[in-house]
């Protein structure tokens, strides 16, 4: 074992570099990367400067004691590899929070910070595996009726072949943003056994998404919406949410499942969102769950279910059922060209 500290007014004690296999769910590590690191990271301490410390394409564990850390942090695209670890108990134990949304003035341009820039965690990297933690926007909209951008973004990725086991993720409007470097990048992520929260257009962006026994829950909000995906119309795969529950605060009938979001009116950005054999509570709306967005109609968007049921579940003129549910499935929706297959046994 090689052990060194790390000094400069981060908080933290040792960094110890240790043997060890290839976070779970990531593909194999490159040659001459066979350490794996780990940090602690304790109340008091920054989680950015945790990951300014990891070395570049180095396997890194990151573990993080019970308590709140706040402050935005940017994982770039030269640090794969890494896993985020809570230590506590339960997700609620650790929790990375910002507050910042797409209307907060930006001091260092004079402008503001925009939809992408308001995120709590931005993870560029690929290869990420975030365990038994919170990412969290507490930016409040009651607050600020002075700003006209209430995006709050609790997490944005970028990066490919991500993983997040017993996550949670809050906020209120976009509060997950699942994207990629470029339209032509087709980055995949896979949420288990996680739990998701906002009230409008919470889970969106152009990336492949798997969400498999997660909770979707919906806020109290007058209209809802759980879903905006952009997919491009050269990516076979959009979200999938599968065996999952979709709960909520808001009243019976008053929550789309999802509209077609298309970034700055691009006619490619035909979404896909399949929904198979989940709760559907009764807040979502059971005759039409569904929504145009502006003038892009939904029936445009690659939407469908398969055999959910719940008091929000129907089959209907307005809610396509899949054909067969061969084709989407988790395995499928995130192989890819490398096989990858970040699922359990």
């Amino acid at each position: 074992m090689r052990r060194r500290t790390l000094f400069a007014a981060t908080g933290f004690g040792t960094l110890a570099a240790v043997a060890g296999a290839t976070p779970s769910g990531a593909a194999p590590a490159p040659s001459g990367a066979a350490r794996q690191d780990c940090l602690t990271v304790s109340p008091g301490d920054s989680v950015q400067a945790a990951i300014d410390a990891v070395v570049p394409g180095r396997p890194t564990t990151i573990r993080i004691r019970p308590g709140t850390y706040p402050g935005q942090v940017i994982i770039p695209a030269d640090r794969p590899f890494v896993t985020l670890t809570g230590l506590g108990r339960r997700p609620s134990d650790v929790v990375i929070v910002d507050d910042r949304a797409n209307g907060t003035p930006n001091p260092a341009t004079g402008g503001t910070w925009g939809t992408s820039g308001s995120a709590s965690v931005t993870i560029s990297a690929s290869d990420l595996t975030a365990r038994n933690l919170t990412f969290a926007n507490a930016f409040d909209e009651a607050a600020h009726p002075e700003f006209t951008g209430h995006q709050a973004v609790a997490v944005l990725t970028r990066g490919d072949r991500l993983v997040f086991d017993n996550v949670a993720f809050l906020a209120n409007q976009d509060t997950l943003y699942v994207n990629s470097p470029d339209v032509a990048t087709f980055s995949r992520a896979y949420f288990r056994d996680c739990y998701v929260e906002g009230d409008v257009d919470f889970i969106f962006g152009r990336g492949t998404a798997v969400f498999e026994r997660c909770r979707v829950h919906s806020l109290n909000r007058s209209t809802g919406y759980v879903t905006a995906a952009s997919t491009d119309t050269a990516n076979p795969h959009g979200q999938l949410f599968t065996r999952c529950h979709f709960t909520g605060d808001a009243p019976a009938g008053s929550v789309f499942l999802g509209r077609p979001w298309h970034p700055s009116n691009d006619p490619n950005a035909r979404g896909e969102t399949i929904i198979r054999e989940s709760y559907l509570g009764a807040h979502i709306r059971a005759a039409e769950p569904w929504s145009d967005f502006g003038t892009w109609p939904w029936e445009d968007a690659r939407y469908a279910e398969w055999r959910n049921y719940g008091p929000g579940a129907a089959v209907n003129d307005n809610r396509p059922q899949l054909a067969t549910p061969h084709g989407y499935d988790p395995g499928t929706f995130l192989s890819g060209t490398d096989g990858w297959n970040p699922r359990r046994p």
